[in-house]
């Protein structure tokens, strides 16, 4: 039973039940019991008030989002449930702890009143899954709040705390002891009488607050939601079922966008991916409380400064006297910005400094529980640190390496037990982006990987675990986009427009930006030692001309663009002769490349590899690769990843296309892969390859 029902004198309370945070389902009778229970309730001579609230740590997490993919229709039941709710004849008084958010504040929102506990959240988050509130909450909630905060929370998709809530009208009382007691006492109160919040007045500022908002939602080209939220509060007025109609119209229309797909799809996704298929279940992740990093660079304070901040003692060892000094002052710098910029309390730096050290010494690494190696990308480099760490650790710690493209069962060769060593793959700035690849080698113990991907969590990152290949999931697929990036700039496009296009499409950053922001020396080694180990798939030379010249990007000053003021990227006309020049040095016209032809080959090349990945099962699933890209490479969100996108194209017009760019220049870069062959010989069209 999901609703419990408890009588206490004239008043019933429903306790809501139903999993960690008693979402909303529609499909699994959940709601359904709800609206017997409230019709029980309503029928019950001897009840005079009703007090629903929520058991375990939260009132309503919001409904279930699996309800969502076969349609809108399953809403319906909770919008009847709620109209039932609010046009009570008995008083309704809604009991609020934990969270309240999306449709379990639309629930909340039905009661005639609302009490709280102290530490009560509520918000209404739709916007982050490219939808809105589909179950009145546009229309009830600028009723309560007025036309301004309720647009500044729904846009937002922040939930706001109880004292916020108070102080705004969204809720009546906080509770500071029983809560269930507080809701009692207020239905106790004689003169306290029904009050639908569909029936409260329109609010007075909808006119002046719409016009100040809709420039600013105009500019949201893949996420139509927050325009359409402006829109539904635009018609608020006393007829409250049209209003809920143009609601339910836009909800409808949102949730078959291709935006809310991928929003919803990257949602699942971040809490798919750290399940790991074929782990024996009821093996407990080791424990973590102290950790070695070996390398001071860039990549070695930001590692440090992430476990810093999770609470975990960081010993930093750096060989160089200088290069310790630097890092160190690093990373006590950052961890104070942190506080002058508001993301970490006073507190909590003071106790993250505390906890740290730093060393020239490997030997003070004797007793932490993972030592993550961040020193240079060269094999034989490698194999001193992990030699001397096998000396010098303990038997049972786990031995890290960051290596973004290295053959990570070849460095666990390097020790005598390979079962201890695992990938910790962080992505640059390494305390800022959300992405770890976890790289399981071929004798990666299965409680090392648990360990590895607990931490991830730790670390408030998204682990995706993947294989040994070369480049793992994230950079073996960058390379075939950058692959083509620069095929298209020998035939005729520019940087500019080739990162224009990518950027209009939704990529965080073009990939000629992406790549002078990290140094374009960082590709050009990885080229040069491609070009011994795979002569077969060239690359075209003209990125390395640029970087034969010294211009490895923003670090040096110049690199495919200028940078004057040190930050700002410029097309500079001496590239753009160079790149012409190579054109014809090696017999190629240039030609006119539109925008979509930009798009369609980078992301083809994406989907293409992604899938050749997933075929060889180097990674678990699709949807790790889209989180992959997603986190560690500022693929849009709102697009769901190259293998979602691939489902949204479908299997067989995908190979058709393939089969196209096949038979053109540089034909052997677009061999299908052998998932796409196989699915679309299967006769699927759409839906298969992201399963």
């Amino acid at each position: 039973m999901t609703v419990e029902i408890e009588r206490r004198g004239n008043a019933r309370i429903l306790l809501l039940s139903n999993g960690p945070v008693n979402a909303l389902s529609v499909g699994s009778g959940f709601v359904a019991e709800i609206d017997a229970a409230v019709l029980d309730a309503q029928a019950d001579e001897g009840c005079h008030a009703i007090v629903i609230a929520g058991k375990g740590r939260m009132f309503c997490g919001g409904a279930d989002i699996g309800d969502f993919s076969g349609g809108s229709e399953k809403v319906d039941a909770l919008r009847r449930l709620i109209l039932r709710i609010e046009g009570s004849q008995k008083l309704v008084i809604m009991a609020i702890h934990g969270m309240a958010l999306g449709g379990g504040l639309e629930l909340a929102m039905a009661g005639h009143y609302r009490v709280a506990s102290r530490d009560a959240q509520l918000g209404l988050p739709e916007v982050t899954l490219g939808l809105l509130p589909g179950a009145g909450g546009t229309q009830r909630l600028p009723r309560l709040i007025g036309a301004g905060n309720a647009l500044d929370m729904m846009l937002a998709g922040k939930p706001i705390t109880a004292d916020q809530a108070l102080a705004w009208g969204l809720i009546d009382d906080i509770a500071e002891d029983d809560l269930i007691a507080g809701a009692l006492a207020m239905a106790e109160m004689p003169w306290l009488l029904p009050r639908p919040t569909g029936a409260l007045s329109p609010p007075t500022d909808i006119d002046t607050v719409v016009q100040a908002h809709s420039q600013f939602v105009r500019n949201d080209a893949l996420n139509r939601a927050p325009a359409c939220i402006v829109d539904c509060v635009s018609t608020i007025s006393t007829d409250l079922a049209a209003g809920l109609q143009a609601e339910a119209g836009a909800f409808a229309e949102l949730l078959s966008q291709e935006a809310s797909k991928g929003l919803r799809h990257a949602f699942f996704g971040e809490r798919m991916v750290s399940r790991l298929p074929g782990i024996q279940s009821g093996i407990g992740a080791r424990h973590i409380g102290k950790a070695g990093v070996v390398g001071g660079g860039l990549m070695g304070t930001g590692i440090a400064i992430s476990l810093l901040s999770a609470g975990i003692a960081v010993t930093l060892v750096e060989r160089d006297p200088n290069a310790l000094d630097r890092a160190a002052a690093t990373v006590r710098s950052t961890i104070e910005r942190d506080v002058e910029k508001g993301r970490l309390s006073a507190s909590a730096a003071q106790r993250a400094l505390a906890i740290f050290s730093a060393s020239s010494s490997l030997e003070e690494l004797a007793d932490v529980d993972v030592a993550i190696e961040a020193v240079y990308e060269d094999m034989a480099v490698k194999k001193d640190v992990f030699g001397a760490l096998e000396r010098i650790v303990r038997d049972d710690a786990i031995l890290a390496s960051n290596t973004s493209t290295l053959d990570l069962d070849r460095i666990a060769s390097f020790v005598a037990d390979p079962s201890r060593v695992v990938g910790l793959h962080f992505f640059s700035p390494a305390n800022v982006m959300r992405l770890l690849e976890v790289v399981r080698g071929a004798q990666t113990s299965p409680d090392i990987l648990i360990a590895a991907v607990d931490l991830a969590k730790r670390l408030r990152k998204v682990a995706v675990v993947s294989g040994v290949c070369d480049g793992f999931i994230g950079n073996r697929i960058f390379e075939e986009y950058l692959r083509q990036v620069w095929f298209m700039l020998e035939e005729g496009a520019s940087p500019a427009q080739i990162d224009g296009a990518m950027e209009n499409w939704g990529m965080a950053m073009g990939p000629c930006r992406t790549m002078d922001l990290v140094g374009q020396d960082i590709g050009w080694a990885i080229r040069k030692r491609r070009a011994v180990e795979q002569p077969d798939r060239p690359y075209s030379r003209v990125i390395d001309r640029i970087c034969e010249l010294g211009r490895f990007g923003q670090k040096t000053g110049e690199g495919i663009y200028a940078y004057p003021d040190g930050r700002k990227a410029v097309p500079d006309p001496e590239i753009e002769r160079m790149i012409s020049e190579y054109s014809a040095e090696i017999g190629l016209p240039r030609r006119s490349i539109g925008d979509a032809e930009i798009v369609e080959r980078c992301l083809l090349a994406m989907i293409n590899e992604g899938a050749r990945i997933v075929g060889e099962g180097i990674a678990y699933r699709p949807v790790d690769v889209d989180m992959t890209l997603i986190h560690g490479y500022g693929f849009p969100r709102e697009r769901g990843g190259p293998m979602l996108q691939g489902d949204m194209i479908g299997t067989s017009k995908l190979l058709g296309r393939l089969n196209i760019y096949a038979h053109g220049r540089n034909g052997w870069a677009w061999k299908p892969a052998p998932l796409i062959e196989r699915l679309a010989a299967d006769g699927d069209h759409v839906g298969m390859l992201n399963e």
